[in-house]
């Protein structure tokens, strides 16, 4: 059977739901990076219209998540000058453009954390007064630092510390959304939406519901439309009621880097020699050595780069069953995707919306989270956020970080022109890297050391050379790799002297070897 959009109602063009943007309005967009649940039809229909006709103009922009392909698709859709005049958004790295206007001073810029985001959209939904947390307390989202702000002209002040039964907590001021944008896999023919071959479910839900009870737009994206006896009620995610236009693109990717996957969507279970392997590199090393700190039975969230890789040692050691691995978009269980598809998985076990994740991430239900760090300090003090002059954001880093009973941070000891080998048992260090990670001072907060220590939350930092952890406020070096010198590969390479454990001793020769480890 073959429909044609305009005999259907809520099913109309791009260029249609471009026109239904109104100026000055607050837009909404959800998705993932590298493409992932990216509306990037839509969203260039929209950027098209404003090239031609200068409209919509002057949007404040909210994206939870770092959305985009760097090479001018998601959030970049809307970096044109005149497009958007504030943005708001957890994590800036797949957006270079909008970038580039941050730090030109062209919109006003501001970081708020991507599970504070989701959180916060569903309170506006019910039309409640924001949201009171203590995600954020001590690092640069909170007011009493740097409130988000990311450039000069970013003036609002979107949070204010409060006390409720002398605890101090992040009270994240209401909003109200008019347009919401987002994309599903498939609608039916009423306009009820599934997200069975996407391999996450966003806020998607919540978006809706909050522009709608604010009066404003609805816009979904979907590959396909389908007949409606063919969708189960339980799998709409966001039902007819809440959507006003629909666009479909039979172009429509999971992915920048993948057209579709089964084993990545749920819908089949992919076998072993399936999952990628990872080079025996220093990245590998970390992998091994972040691993080796998970206990049978933990629940493990597992942050993008090096940490995404822990699901893949363990996968080789036949291992992938000793803990449950999650991700803060709503993954839990299977093995993280690495790269561009981080955010993803291969064989989830369950795929949650990702607010529900970010409660239970905030309640305390890690065990441990394994996170990647740009840099960190003598007081534990991790910066991910904003480094050398650009602007990253913070995705869901502060939420799982803070939220974690443990925290384990990876990273390579130094950066830019780092050249090592990793094999034989041993660390070889072919040329040091120019710029030093370990700081007397982090450039921006992203992780609060003191905060950490107040509450007796046990922190490690792994790197492919040494292991350090924070005790009583202060960082301790407790393991070094086989082959390096303390003096010349480690010290000289810190900008402060850090205690030296007593018990100081030599990492396992087994993770500076390519073959699977044992983790028992």
């Amino acid at each position: 059977m073959l429909w044609r959009l305009e005999d259907m109602g809520k099913f109309i063009s791009g260029q249609q739901a471009a026109t239904m943007i109104k100026d000055g309005a607050s837009v909404w967009l959800s998705g993932g990076g590298g493409g992932i649940n990216d509306p990037d039809c839509l969203l260039k229909n929209i950027e098209d219209h404003f090239l031609e006709t200068g409209h919509p103009a002057d949007l404040i922009f909210y994206h939870s998540a770092g959305i985009g392909n760097k090479m001018g698709g998601g959030a970049d859709r809307f970096a044109h000058e005149g497009m958007v005049k504030k943005v708001i958004g957890s994590h800036w790295t797949w957006s270079v453009h909008m970038q580039q206007l941050a730090t030109e001073e062209k919109v006003e810029a501001y970081v708020l954390p991507q599970g504070v985001m989701t959180q916060l959209v569903r309170e506006a939904a019910a039309k409640r007064p924001g949201l009171f947390t203590k995600i954020g307390i001590g690092t640069f989202v909170d007011p009493r630092i740097e409130g988000g702000r990311l450039n000069k002209c970013a003036k609002d002040i979107l949070a204010e510390i409060i006390q409720i039964d002398g605890e101090e907590y992040i009270h994240y001021k209401s909003l109200k959304p008019d347009v919401a944008i987002f994309r599903a896999s498939a609608a039916d023919e009423k306009g009820n939406v599934v997200f069975t071959e996407e391999g996450l479910i966003t806020e998607a839900l919540s978006e809706a519901q909050a522009v709608k009870n604010n009066g404003g737009v609805v816009l979904c994206q979907v590959k396909k439309i389908l007949p409606s006896d063919t969708i189960r009620p339980y799998n709409v995610i966001v039902p007819a009621v809440l959507i006003d236009g629909i666009i479909v693109d039979p172009n429509q990717r999971m992915s920048m880097k993948t057209e579709e996957d089964p084993f990545m969507s749920g819908n089949a279970v992919g076998e072993r020699e399936a999952c990628q392997m990872m080079l025996q590199d220093n990245r590998k090393v970390m992998a091994k050595r972040a691993a080796a700190e998970l206990k049978k039975g933990d629940i493990v969230n597992l942050g993008f780069g090096v940490p995404a890789g822990v699901g893949n040692v363990l996968y080789e050691s036949g291992q992938e069953d000793r803990v449950v691995l999650s991700l803060e978009q709503g993954i839990i269980d299977g093995v993280p995707a690495t790269g561009t598809d981080f955010g993803i998985a291969f064989n989830p076990g369950a795929i949650l919306c990702e607010t529900n994740q970010f409660d239970w991430y905030d309640g305390g239900g890690l065990d441990t989270a394994v996170l990647s760090f740009a840099e960190f300090d003598e007081k534990g003090n991790v910066n991910v956020s904003c480094f050398g002059g650009r602007i990253n954001g913070i995705g869901g880093f502060i939420n799982i970080s803070q939220g974690a009973k443990k925290v384990i941070f990876t990273g390579t000891f130094t950066a830019s022109g780092l050249q090592e080998k990793c094999d034989d048992g041993k660390l070889t260090i072919l040329q040091d890297g120019k710029f030093k990670k370990i700081k007397k001072q982090v450039e921006q907060i992203s992780f609060s050391g003191e905060v950490a220590s107040k509450k007796g939350q046990q922190v490690l930092f792994v790197t492919e050379r040494a292991v350090f952890k924070l005790k009583n406020g202060k960082v301790v070096l407790t393991e070094i790799a086989p082959g390096v010198d303390l003096e010349r590969d480690i010290l000289a390479h810190m900008e402060f002297v850090p205690e030296i454990s007593e018990s100081l001793k030599e990492m396992d020769s087994r993770f500076y070897e390519d073959i699977p480890y044992p983790f028992d």
